[in-house]
Parts: structure tokens; sequence; C-alpha cells
């Protein structure tokens, strides 16, 4: 069994389903929608929880702030058995809260915080003060690229340190997909790399998933990179297997919400890959992953366990 640290964004997703995102909503409404019931999100909620459930020991590494959605987001990590002695308090950020408005269809829009958040305080020294258990981990998830300002400058040197204790280096995008030359930079030191298809369509300046995985390519020879495409599956990468176009896999329930899946994605694709299956088989656990995703409210709770997946499989 592998080890994983997540690093990098930590929400509460408060989501509003069957709001009909094609109407405006306008003045004086009151919209029927199902009860909420928070959810941690962000990829260390996400992704981390995912892996756990899949079989990897998992850790989180980042910031809340001291305040009620903190002290909820600590309590679903240890429920779910995900380490947080890496998981700090920021003293006067607040945790990042996020309202989920959910179509029927499983579309979203996101309600996000103008402000500065805690894990808008993420930077190297705070990674690198936990260099003894980032010298024991297998795997270091770091996310969102876009959305971390003090941290991204950082990080060439920062994942080139890590990958020297021997340790997976995978990062995931978000948003615009942040700065191309600064990802140029970065992906030298990537072992895994692969973000959405807008994400890669800006990072990249092509609407072509081959020529998006050219262009990470010509900073990367020897990871697994490739595009994530939706509900038409997923496009990788590696030297050894060459160009994988892998097909979507069917959801076993309708689709609910479509938050996450993209992180549960990355989770499944580690974990294949830690079971020592080739790229192409990992691929399809990803894709599997990300199915269960949706089927259910929130970000991670559609993975339930490694017996699930197999079982879609």
């Amino acid at each position: 069994m592998g080890k994983a640290i997540v690093c990098g964004s930590c929400v509460v997703d408060l989501p509003c389903l069957n709001v009909h995102l094609s109407k405006a909503i306008g003045r004086g409404q009151t919209l029927p929608i199902e009860p909420i019931v928070p959810s941690s999100g962000g990829i260390t909620c996400n992704t981390g929880l995912a892996l756990q459930r899949l079989g990897i020991t998992t850790q989180l590494l980042t910031l809340t702030g001291q305040d009620a959605w903190g002290h909820f987001i600590r309590q679903t990590l240890v429920d779910a058995g995900v380490g947080i002695d890496m998981l700090s308090t920021h003293s006067e950020a607040p945790t990042t809260a996020v309202v989920v408005i959910i179509d029927e269809d499983g579309s979203r829009s996101f309600l996000a915080p103008a402000v500065k958040t805690a894990t808008k305080f993420l930077d190297a020294e705070f990674v690198r003060a936990q260099t003894t258990h980032l010298k024991k981990t297998d795997y270091f998830v770091l996310g969102y690229y876009g959305r971390m300002p003090l941290l991204e400058p950082e990080l060439p040197s920062l994942l080139a340190e890590i990958q020297r204790y021997g340790c997976r280096t995978v990062m995931d995008s978000a948003d615009d997909g942040g700065d191309a030359a600064q990802l140029a930079k970065i992906l030298p030191h990537l072992d895994i790399y692969v973000p959405s298809e807008a994400e890669a369509s800006q990072q990249t300046n092509s609407s072509n998933p081959e020529e998006m995985i050219d262009w990470y390519r010509q900073h990367n020879d020897y990871g697994i990179l490739g595009v994530k495409l939706g509900e038409k599956g997923a496009l990788l990468h590696s030297p050894e297997e060459g160009l994988l176009m892998l097909d979507a896999c069917e959801p076993p329930l309708p689709i609910v919400d479509t938050t996450g899946a993209g992180d549960c994605f990355i989770a499944g694709l580690i974990a294949g890959l830690d079971h020592g299956l080739t790229v192409k088989e990992a691929g399809t656990w990803a894709t599997a992953a990300g199915a269960l995703a949706v089927t259910k409210r929130g970000g991670h709770q559609g993975v339930t366990s490694l017996a699930a997946l197999q079982s879609l499989l």
C-alpha cells in the first residue's frame, strides 16, 4: 500500500442542487432546491479522501481558518481516516467556503470568496517544514496550479527537491490553467500531469488534445502526461506506452454532481499505478473513479471503496 501527501486547495462546498443555470435568477426570487449538505472539497479533500478509500494511506498538507468550517473539515478527515498531522490553522484568514450551484444535468457554477482565504497563504517554506514526512511518502499531489500565488514561483525547485526524496510528483490545475511560462519551468519536475481540456487549451493555446500533450512533452520527456476530456474520456501519453485514448466510463447511477470528478480521476490513476498496473490499465481506474464521483453530491462521496471501483470496471 502506497502513501500520499495531498497539498493545496482545501474548501467547504455548499451544494445547491437543481438550479436551472440557463435561467436568470433575478431579484426577489425564492428558488426550490434540495437541502444543503456541506461537503469538504478542493483537491486535498476530493483526491485525498478518494485515495484513502482506494487503499492509499493519505495525509493532507494545507491550511484552514480558525472557524466552524475549519473544524468541519478536520472532523470529516478524522472520520475518514485521513492524516491531519500536517493540517495547520491560519490565525486570521478564513477557511475557503464555496457555494456550488448545480443544474439538473450535474453541471455547475461556483460562488467563491473574493477575499484571501487560508490556502492562499501556502508557500514553499510551509511545505519544506514537512520534509520528514515528505521523505517517507510515495506520492506528492499538488493543486491547484493557477490558485497558489505564493507557492507557484518556488515550484520548480521545490518539486525537484521532493523528487530527490524518491517521491513521485503530481499536479492538477484549475480556472484558466495558470501562467504557461511558469508551467514550462514546472513540467520538468512532474511525474504526472493531466489537466482538464479547458485548462490545457488555455495553457497550450491549442484546441487539439494531441497537440496539448505535445506541448507538455517538450518540457518533460519521462512523465505521464495527458488531458481529461470529460464525457469523452481522457488522452494519456507515456514514453513506454505511447498515446492512449481512454473511453469515458459509464456512471453506474444517474449523474448528480460533476464537482470533483477530475480530482477523483487523479486518485484513480495513482491508485492503479500503485497497484502495479500499466498506464493504460491505471487510466481505466481513473475513468471509473471519475464516473463514480458524479453519482453523489459532493466532490468525493461517490468513490466509496476499491471494491466498488473494481466492480464497476
